[in-house]
């Protein structure tokens, strides 16, 4: 059995990892019953804080770690690949560490930094919206990988690599309209989520705008709660459910590859086909999307530039090569079988 961290007993008591270690420190900045909750749960689960690398110094630690969100999407697979081997391969040791979806980043990372000695963070996935003082409590640099951005954050205080998620959505949903698709559903991320998801639907909305059509809300679906996200079972359940509402609609865009494929095999088993009575699109350039049949138009993100610019950044500020600084990769549309002209 591994053995329990700090993240593990935050999670148990719902409380953030520097609650925790304020607890263990004995900080004076904690309710009394607050900190009395966290070491029975400590105490009940023999965990032993480790200590040890605080005492040392930094300068002997040569370690970066990737911190991510959403580690079961299948887009990040590739990209931990490069992180993994290019970190090995300039001699730093490498840490992957999972972020769930409602756990804060930042004090993941911050307790990763006490604990390993990090030379460097990628932040992977998800979306960023902290504070600058928030921030400013990680001493070493960081990146963060195609992540959704706050509009008002301020470039000069991190660095980025991504593609611009809401251009290369509307890019996708404009072409569906150029086959005169009018009736365009989506599968996309929940409303109140502001990650890449909302980004998505965002360049949908303003694509269908822009060819003088309305959002239908009937036809926005959002990918169910209780599933994995961006999954191919969620997309296979969402639209599923789509077609059994008998809302008309010809064509069929999923902020995945993985939704994609879900949302063909509901199309299929309803006794309908792709791209005969539904075109389907989707977004990222998996591998899954060229091999499956009907081969799925898509949105190629440049997995292994991006991963490698991030890795180049990183280091460069590692070694005070330059200052903050973003770059955005131009995605490529893929034109295959599963669209069609009406």
């Amino acid at each position: 059995m591994a053995s329990i961290t700090i993240i593990d007993i935050a999670k148990m008591c719902g409380v953030g990892v520097t609650t925790v270690s304020r607890a263990i420190n004995n900080h004076p900045d904690i309710s009394e019953e607050t900190k009395a909750m966290i070491m029975k749960v400590i105490k009940e689960n023999h965990y032993v804080p480790n200590n040890s690398a605080r005492n040392l110094k930094r300068s002997a630690s040569k370690t970066i770690a990737v911190l991510i969100k959403g580690i079961t999407n299948p887009f990040f697979n590739r990209m931990i690949q490069v992180f993994e081997k290019e970190i090995k391969r300039k001699k730093y040791s490498f840490i992957l560490q999972r972020v769930d979806e409602h756990q804060d980043e930042i004090e993941v990372a911050i307790e990763l930094e006490k604990e390993k000695r990090l030379k460097g963070i990628v932040f992977l996935g998800g979306y960023f919206s902290h504070s600058k003082e928030k921030l400013e409590q990680l001493t070493v640099p960081f990146v963060l990988s195609t992540i959704g951005m706050a509009p008002e954050f301020d470039p000069t205080e991190f660095s980025s690599v991504s593609v611009d998620d809401f251009k290369e959505s509307y890019k996708i949903v404009d072409f569906l309209c150029s086959l005169g698709h009018r009736k365009i559903a989506i599968i996309t991320a929940p409303m109140d989520d502001v990650s890449i998801g909302k980004l998505r639907y965002e360049g949908y909305k303003k694509a269908l705008e822009d060819r003088g059509l309305q959002v239908d809300s009937r036809l926005v679906c959002s990918m169910k709660d209780h599933l994995e996200s961006y999954s191919m079972e969620n997309g296979y359940v969402v639209t599923k459910d789509l077609l059994e509402s008998g809302e008309p609609f010809t064509a069929l865009f999923a902020v995945s590859d993985s939704l994609a494929v879900g949302a063909c095999k509901a199309i299929f088993e309803s006794g309908k086909h792709v791209p005969g009575d539904y075109s389907v699109a989707g977004f990222d350039g998996l591998d899954i999307a060229y091999y499956y049949n009907p081969s799925i138009t898509t949105i190629r993100q440049p997995v292994e530039e991006i991963a490698e610019e991030t890795l180049r950044i990183l280091f460069d500020l590692i070694n005070k090569k330059q200052s903050h600084s973003h770059k955005i990769f131009p995605g490529e549309l893929m034109i295959r079988e599963s669209t069609a002209r009406i």
